[in-house]
């Protein structure tokens, strides 16, 4: 089935979605994407018999949000990606007729199983599939929904996404939601057996009163909550959520202890916003933390439709604990095995505010540098620039005279479509005395991620001229040392040719 079932045969985008996907310039060619049609939270994230395993929210009949399947691709490598058959397609009746929604994959006794939110109308009620030994087929269960209703005498905003965990004797779960008229919180439950489950209560519940229109509102329903530990702290991510609309990842530091989490601090998990969404995470065996998120369209659904595909996965991010007991986050070492031609930039002092480095030239690149900012100096890298300089993409990072550092992201020149969002992202930088900053940005096409002092910003650009837009330069302002500048050009992790909308 590699043809749009959602058009009439004949109209301009009646051709298959995988063909229409493989053709545009502005997809991804080392980020993960479905075949085609629409992608969006990773779901079911685990290392199995060594092997990962990524399940994610798909739609194979169109790029759009509607009628959501699993989709299943496993790697041995976390870079090269196989599709599998499609895991969980929503039931002709019952508590998932209208989409299988995000979950999270668990080992039951060695049963893989996942727990997963089951839409129906205005229902999102927790569901439950065993799968065979090698994660391919799955069985859901007869008595599904496994949890009901939601907490009685309880005024939510929403109720879905699961968090599931052993501890001791029993199983947790958490379900994120929100109290209307509060904010978002994160229910606790409890099970025996993953199918009969105990209503504990709110693990934690945020206030939606506070900063509201903040770049760290916790908004009113808090989505895909993941609750892990961490070189001895505990960590609680959600994605803040309000009336329909996305807003952005955060996460709370703190102490999970008996039936509550205690927060230190809460911290921006991506200077993105949107564009790193609704992320999961697992422990591989190796005893990583792994990470992916959702990297939402900044174009058009319009567009989308016309190119066949919607949604991109970001890079695995390996988290660790920061100094400041913040989440330190880096690509995963696997993605070097990418790199191709190398070049690199002599040291020195950046002397003028910009240089197109001739040399450096591509829409599928790694760049890793080393800068030493003083006092009141800015450095700038500039990406998918035309020759004419019209479009062109700025990463900016900052030290102010206080000794404070800025990432910030300038999209306000990547494309002259003025359908797209441009709007420029930025956050701030830990920086030490002597102002360094260690900087990676990884550039695939329409999707952009940065790596500065374990900060991340997520982005996505779309410049009218792709073809043209693959100039790289540098420039500064102020007293800036390049101490290291290395770029690679990278490869595809897919092969040539569409791939089947169902493997």
């Amino acid at each position: 089935m590699t043809h749009d079932l959602t058009l009439p045969s004949g109209t301009p985008v009646a051709e298959g979605l995988a063909e229409r996907a493989l053709r545009d310039p502005h997809r991804p060619r080392f980020h993960f994407t479905s075949p085609g049609g629409w992608l969006n939270d990773p779901n079911g994230l685990s290392h199995w018999n060594g092997v990962y395993h990524l399940f994610y929210q798909y739609n194979p009949l169109a790029a759009a949000h509607h009628r959501i399947h699993w989709g299943h691709a496993t790697s041995t490598d976390l870079v090269h990606w196989a599709d599998e058959p499609v895991a969980l397609v929503p039931g002709s009746d019952g508590p998932d007729r209208d989409g299988c929604w995000s979950g999270v994959l668990v080992d039951d006794g060695g049963v893989p199983t996942l727990v997963y939110s089951g839409r129906h109308g205005a229902h999102e009620l927790p569901c439950v599939a065993r799968g065979s030994a090698d994660l391919r087929y799955w069985t859901k269960d007869q008595a599904n929904p496994v949890i009901t209703t939601p907490p009685e005498g309880v005024d939510i905003t929403a109720f879905r996404d699961h968090c599931v965990w052993r501890e001791g004797q029993v199983w947790r779960q958490l379900v994120g939601s929100g109290i209307r008229g509060v904010g978002g919180t994160a229910f606790l439950y409890e099970s025996d057996d993953l199918r009969s489950w105990r209503y504990v209560g709110p693990l934690l519940t945020g206030d939606a009163s506070q900063n509201q229109g903040e770049l760290d509102w916790t908004g009113t329903m808090w989505e895909c909550v993941d609750l892990f530990g961490i070189d001895g702290a505990d960590v609680l991510v959600f994605s803040a959520w309000d009336e329909g609309t996305t807003h952005h990842p955060l996460y709370w530091t703190g102490s999970y202890q008996g039936d509550t989490f205690t927060p230190t601090a809460l911290h921006r998990l991506d200077y993105g916003g949107r564009y790193f969404y609704a992320p999961q995470s697992t422990r591989d065996e190796h005893g990583r933390r792994i990470m992916f998120g959702w990297l939402q369209e900044g174009r058009t659904d319009e567009a989308n439709a016309q190119a066949g595909w919607c949604g991109v996965m970001s890079l695995p991010r390996v988290d660790t604990l920061d100094t400041d007991g913040s989440l330190h986050q880096a690509p995963a070492p696997e993605l070097t095995v990418l790199r191709r031609e190398r070049v690199e930039v002599a040291p020195g002092r950046l002397a003028d505010p910009y240089s197109r480095l001739p040399a450096v030239r591509g829409e599928q690149l790694d760049i890793e540098t080393t800068l030493r900012l003083g006092t009141g100096a800015t450095a700038r890298l500039v990406v998918r620039e035309t020759p004419d300089g019209a479009e062109r993409t700025v990463v900016e990072v900052s030290r102010a005279h206080d000794g404070a550092g800025t990432l910030r992201l300038h999209r306000e020149n990547s494309s002259l479509d003025p359908t797209v969002d441009t709007e420029p992202r930025y956050g701030d930088l830990p920086l030490g005395t002597d102002g360094r900053v260690d900087l990676r940005v990884l550039v695939d096409h329409s999707a952009l991620e940065i790596f500065a002092n374990g900060r991340a910003l997520t982005a996505r650009v779309y410049p009218t001229r792709p073809d043209e837009a693959v100039g790289v330069g540098i420039g500064a302002d102020g007293d800036v040392a390049l101490e290291r500048f290395d770029a690679w050009q990278m490869a595809s992790a897919f092969t040539d040719g569409p791939r089947l909308l169902w493997p």
